[in-house]
């Protein structure tokens, strides 16, 4: 049994008032820079993204995206590329496909080697030539990449007035590789003008966390150590190597995905709340949180932490290779790999509000279901009034659903329609946005690239926040160099290593699946 919210119409209905109607505010023209824009994030992500901002009258006509790569392309060829990438989008949409054509007419494309001089000033004059507009220079690249991007920005004076550079995760391997990465983009831009994007933050979910939490009275008393049992992250992929097997195999899911993605909801979970919404306030009581986690030494990461390697399995209905094979397949040569494409672990805050609660996180590739979701589990009443033959009384949860299906389920205990004695069931409210308000939902990376446009750095990751997950990071890298275990095996298709499982278990509680 599944309870909806629905929002009926009203005269006061958003719908009867073509004043306060959802709409796009166009931003400043603009001129953006991709640097890695024939790559995959370009192509699948960022690109698709400024069209659906353009489409919908957010971009305007005289801005300018500008792709940068090695390949040797001219702008034709680079918008064929494009148009090619955009097709998915666009599908059967009359609106959409009249859009594309003038889309395409704002794109150029620029063959540069970010460690030689070649052609940067020629490329730099090019921008230059229209003053001092707003200049977004996206790296889409490795992180080797950075410094040399960065100081060749500065070396042709591209760095100034309204410049800003946006970098991708990961920022180094551990808190030495993302220092000299910080000094190096430092060097060149102000802290003000470095964007660095985590797009988890850009979902819409994530920041209606923010709008239940603090502009709701509802559930703010609740939030704490007396009422919440403990909180669960997820982040699951079905996904394998794809074509990341040269970053991943150095990487592993601690360092792609716990580091940034997992920490950062984490802190939005458990901040407290900021004075206003200001993009310092905000991100200061992020910073509180990760200076609060306890850290994981080499005495309990056996016990706090579990990683994995999946195997040969199932995955989307079809037989998958193993992460060895997939590698092996992908670089010739390979036999063998300890890099962890699964963690789980738990962590607690250690402040008033959140003393004694279990913050239990878990990601990974290969696994049985596409998910992303945070789980406020409470704690159960105290006392049940009611008779054995209701049934149980289960605690309620609050779970936001980040995706697939963007939305918020409440679950709660409820009478069960009908004579024949009370008999309780446990059932959600549930909130999806899509059928809640019937328009398209921006990616979190349409929003993000127009946060970086407005200057607005909310949403944005500053340097303090970067080298304090790292600090509890490291130690955890640390001590599994220590036990020199190997990734422990699961079948691709699970939920992970049987490990994982008695992480959470052994403390009275199970994860969280939706059987709704």
């Amino acid at each position: 049994m599944v309870f909806r919210w629905y929002f009926p119409c009203s005269d006061h209905c958003a719908c009867k008032r073509p004043d306060v109607t959802a709409k796009t505010v166009p931003v400043e023209t603009f001129d953006l820079v991709i640097f890695g824009g024939t790559g995959d994030l370009a192509l699948r992500k960022l690109l698709p993204g400024l069209f659906r901002r353009y489409a919908d009258g957010q971009i305007p006509e005289d801005s300018r995206v500008v792709g940068v790569a090695r390949d040797t392309l001219s702008d034709a060829e680079y918008r064929a590329r494009v148009s090619e990438a955009l097709a998915a989008v666009i599908g059967n949409e009359p609106v959409l496909q009249a859009k594309l054509a003038p889309f395409l007419a704002r794109l150029g494309y620029h063959a540069l080697d970010a460690t030689k001089d070649e052609g940067w000033q020629g490329f730099a004059d090019e921008l230059l030539a229209h003053g001092d507009r707003i200049r977004v220079f996206y790296l889409s690249t490795s992180p080797g990449l950075f410094v040399d991007i960065c100081n060749r920005l500065r070396a042709h004076g591209l760095n100034g007035g309204k410049s800003r550079v946006v970098i991708e995760k990961p920022i180094g391997k551990d808190s030495a590789s993302a220092a000299v990465i910080n000094d190096a983009v430092g060097s060149a831009f102000s802290e003000s003008q470095i964007f660095r994007i985590d797009h988890y933050l850009g979902k819409e979910t994530v920041q209606n966390l923010m709008a239940l939490r603090f502009a709701n009275i509802l559930f703010e008393p609740l939030w704490n150590s007396n009422y919440v049992d403990h909180v669960q992250i997820t982040v699951a992929e079905t996904v394998g190597l794809e074509k990341r097997a040269g970053y991943y195999d150095t990487s592993g899911a601690l360092r792609d995905m716990v580091q940034n993605h997992l920490l950062q909801l984490l802190c939005m979970v458990s901040m407290e709340s900021p004075a206003a919404m200001r993009a310092d306030a905000v991100r200061d009581e992020k910073l509180k949180v990760l200076r609060s986690l306890r850290p994981i030494t080499a005495e309990d990461a056996a016990a706090l932490t579990v990683r994995g390697q999946y195997r040969a399995g199932a995955s989307n209905g079809g037989a998958v290779p193993g992460y060895v094979d997939e590698l092996a397949a992908l670089e010739a040569g390979r036999t063998d790999s300890r890099t962890e494409t699964f963690v789980a672990l738990k962590a607690e805050v250690d402040n008033w509000r959140w003393a004694g609660v279990p913050f239990y996180l878990r990601t990974g590739k290969r696994l049985a279901e596409r998910v992303s979701e945070i789980v406020i589990a409470f704690k159960p009443v105290p006392h049940s009034i009611f008779e054995q033959t209701a049934g149980p009384v289960m605690a309620n949860k609050l779970v936001l659903r980040l995706q697939p299906d963007e939305g918020v389920k409440l679950w709660l205990m409820i009478k069960d329609p009908g004579p024949g004695g009370l008999r309780l069931q446990h059932v959600p409210l549930d909130m999806s946005f899509a059928e809640a308000f019937g328009v398209h939902q921006p990616e979190a990376y349409e929003r993000l690239l127009m946060d970086v446009v407005r200057g607005n750095p909310t949403l944005f990751m500053r340097r303090d926040e970067v080298e304090a997950a790292w600090k509890w990071i490291d130690p955890i890298l640390a001590a599994w160099e220590t036990m020199r275990d190997s990734p422990r095996p699961y079948t691709a298709g699970s939920w992970g290593p049987g490990a994982a499982v008695a992480l959470i278990e052994r403390d009275g509680r199970t994860w969280h699946e939706d059987a709704a």
